[in-house]
């Protein structure tokens, strides 16, 4: 291995990986110094290379504790500490989360020897600590006095972890819940705005609860650009720790009521009309919609500002204290970041901004937030409002097994909050996404930059643990996108092509541990989204630690044609699609392939040709699997009948929680998501043709959610 290969290594990139031909593809040089480089380790030529691999050894074994540990619970605290000849004793204490501390002493001699390493002048020994002591799960911090003479201390977290997730009663014992998974954005109502909202969502979980129904799932709900409203995908988002503040329901917020400004602006003529158009429209009109609503959130927000020794603002003061430098960082970006749209030039994107406003701890950015206070407040305000409505959503759902189910995208924008507020641990001079494969000969890059293992690991997992919380806030369940990126992720490197990139490895059993422990503190179950190429053995880890596999009925397919329901695990969560697939409708009549052709995405004609013979032949073998469900015999199959058999299928299948997409419900025919597409198609916009209202009067809706509700718990196992 040469050297440049060994320190690429140390760093967590993969040298080489099988492609989904069974192809083994190596990374090569270009490759490993550009995601180097990204990461911080320059590495010019093999010399440098050996020289950067021999810092980094060097720096991590001066470090005499690693900056985190994560241990199961009831396994003892053992670990390798890194000593100068000259410790003799070690005295230890154990700071625990919720309160006191555990402390003894043990003599160097006692540990273990374990491996020994010089640099230079300086000698070390790696030696293995253990100490019997029963820890709760949760977070702790090991104190050590290294016992040198010197006074020095060291310091790591501790990690204790349930190693299993949350599961409601009786999922993957035998019990199968069900649901429906909404686009919100793309509800429509008779009351909207022209785009689905909280209010929206308290409504729906109303019908759904109505109707027995388990599970209501999400799109994620992260925080969008609302000065660039039509950048709309919620998989590239400015930021996953806040909320998307157009899912506001206007007419809801409590001020409204007693703010005649708010009240005339909304009623008026000219208002009104423009909501009326947005409601009418087949796609959302997010520049309108954020128009609209940006303007009477600001007159709410000032009606509220005079009521300042009110109990709502209290309650506002309040929100804004708990979530703290988190919430206050992020609320300054966006502030920051509307000040630099309305410059001339524009400056959106933070990159652009002057230098001292590119970072978020200088002097000029907290000068910034003082003479800007209000609009950093406003920034709170809006999260304020957006939080109390989708708890109020939440708290509706509380009867449900699950409730809400939100949605974890697998990064955020380059441009976002969450590279320009988190330097350290977001690499952004690279982009995750997948090398070529059998559907995407050209590979995937979905432009969001990932997050650095080292650094993650070197402050002990603080920002992963923060978007756990902020996602399960509020949530029964949580579906982790692409959740190989726990094991490891495909980098590209900035301005390369796909095939140019490299996976790089991430501490998996460390990440999941960490999941279990949030799921279980906010008894929020876990599905991990393993579409793709997932790893050998992948799934069965996850299965292990209780994470729900996600199971698409078009993909569950074998030598024979498509898996029996029986064969479905239990562990998992079925659908029959999703956002970047297909609607039943669409792929029963081919749609979709006729849009593809139209959009140009078959690289030749006979691409296009063996992709309509592949759904003629699958379309021959679901018939085939419906038919064991009850669909009946017969060439002419009506879009009703395949509907409704797809659905009996899904219900009967043995995965302990099975949804439906809002979008078969209403029966669409246009995709939501066109994948590797972005201006050629109006991704992420498409309304739903019938408003809430009609769906709940809809014979479909009646049938699909009466037959879930009949046979999800009349199936033996």
């Amino acid at each position: 291995m040469s050297p440049l290969e060994a320190l690429a290594s140390y760093c967590g990139i993969e040298l080489a990986f099988e492609d989904a031909l069974g192809v083994v593809q190596r990374a090569d040089q270009t490759t490993l110094r550009a995601l180097l480089a990204a990461m911080g380790v320059e590495a010019v030529d093999e010399a440098a290379a050996g020289q950067q691999l021999r810092a980094l050894e060097r720096a991590d074994w001066e470090q005499p504790l690693p900056p985190v540990t994560v241990l199961a619970c009831g396994a003892g605290l053992e670990l390798d500490v890194k000593l100068r000849p000259d410790c003799t004793d070690l005295l230890w204490r154990i700071d625990v989360e919720e309160g006191g501390a555990r402390s003894g002493h043990v003599p160097v001699e006692r540990l273990p020897l374990l491996a020994r390493r010089e640099f230079d002048e300086a000698t070390y020994q790696c030696r293995r600590l253990s100490i019997e002591v029963d820890l709760p799960a949760g977070y702790h911090r090991l104190v050590l006095d290294l016992g040198d003479g010197r006074g020095d201390a060291a310091s790591t977290v501790v990690i204790v972890t349930p190693g299993r997730c949350w599961l409601p009663a009786g999922v993957g014992t035998g019990a199968k819940l069900w649901g429906v998974a909404a686009q919100l954005y793309l509800v429509r109502s008779a009351r909207d705005w022209g785009i689905g909202d909280f209010g929206d969502l308290r409504v729906l979980v109303d019908m759904l609860a109505r109707r027995g129904a388990d599970v209501i799932g999400l799109n994620p709900l992260h925080a969008m650009f609302v000065d660039a409203p039509e950048r709309a995908s919620p998989y590239s988002p400015a930021s996953r720790l806040l909320l998307n503040v157009l899912y506001i329901d206007v007419e809801a917020v409590p001020e409204f009521a007693r703010c005649a400004a708010a009240q005339s602006l909304v009623r008026a003529e000219r208002f009104q009309s423009a909501i009326a158009r947005c409601r009418a429209a087949r796609f959302v009109d997010y520049t309108a919609v954020a128009e609209l609503k940006l303007a009477a959130l600001r007159l709410l927000y000032e009606a509220a500002r005079a009521e300042a020794d009110s109990s709502r603002w209290r309650e506002f003061e309040r929100f804004r204290a708990e979530h703290g430098a988190l919430l206050e960082r992020g609320c300054l970006f966006l502030a920051l970041r509307a000040h630099f749209a309305a410059a001339v030039p524009p400056a959106a994107d933070w990159h652009a901004w002057p230098l001292q406003y590119r970072d978020p701890t200088s002097a000029a950015v907290q000068r910034f937030a003082q003479m800007h206070a209000d609009a950093v407040e406003w920034q709170a305000w809006l999260q304020f409002v957006a939080d109390a409505q989708l708890n109020v959503a939440a708290a509706a759902a509380e009867s449900m097994a699950v409730g809400l189910y939100r949605d974890l995208a697998v990064g955020a924008d380059r441009s976002g909050a969450e590279t320009w507020a988190n330097q350290a641990a977001v690499v952004d001079a690279v982009a995750v996404g997948a090398p070529p494969d059998i559907y995407n000969p050209a590979g995937q890059n979905w432009g969001l930059p990932p997050f650095n293992p080292r650094a993650l690991r070197a402050e002990a997992y603080r920002s992963f643990i923060d978007l756990l919380r902020a996602n399960m806030r509020h949530a029964g369940g949580l579906r982790i996108d692409h959740v190989m990126a726990l094991e490891h992720l495909y980098w590209i490197p900035h301005g390369a092509a796909p095939r140019a990139g490299a996976y790089v490895s991430y501490p998996l059993e460390e990440l999941l541990g960490i999941v279990a422990l949030e799921s279980m503190r906010h008894r929020c179950l876990v599905v991990g989204e393993d579409l793709g190429t997932v790893p050998a053995g992948f799934r069965e880890r996850m299965a292990a630690a209780q994470v729900l596999s996600y199971r698409v009925l078009m993909f569950e397919r074998d030598a024979k044609g498509f898996v029996a329901p029986e064969r479905y695990p239990p562990l998992a969560l079925a659908v029959a699609g999703n956002h970047d697939l297909p609607t039943v409708h669409a792929w029963w009549r081919h749609s979709d392939l006729a849009l593809k052709r139209a959009l140009h995405l078959y690289p030749t004609s006979d691409d296009a040709s063996r992709a309509e013979a592949e759904r003629h032949r699958d379309q021959a073998d679901l018939i085939a699997a419906l038919r064991e469900v009850g669909l009946e015999e017969g060439d002419d199959h009506g879009i009703d009948a395949v509907l409704a058999a797809v659905h009996r299928f899904l219900a009967l299948c043995h995965a302990g929680i099975a949804l439906v997409q809002l979008d078969d419900i209403t029966d669409e025919s246009a995709p939501v998501n066109v994948p590797t597409t972005s201006d050629q198609y109006p991704n992420w916009r498409r309304r739903l043709s019938l408003t809430l209202e009609e769906i709940d009067a809809e014979c479909r809706f009646a049938a699909i959610t009466g037959v879930f509700k009949e046979v999800r718990g009349s199936v033996a196992l």
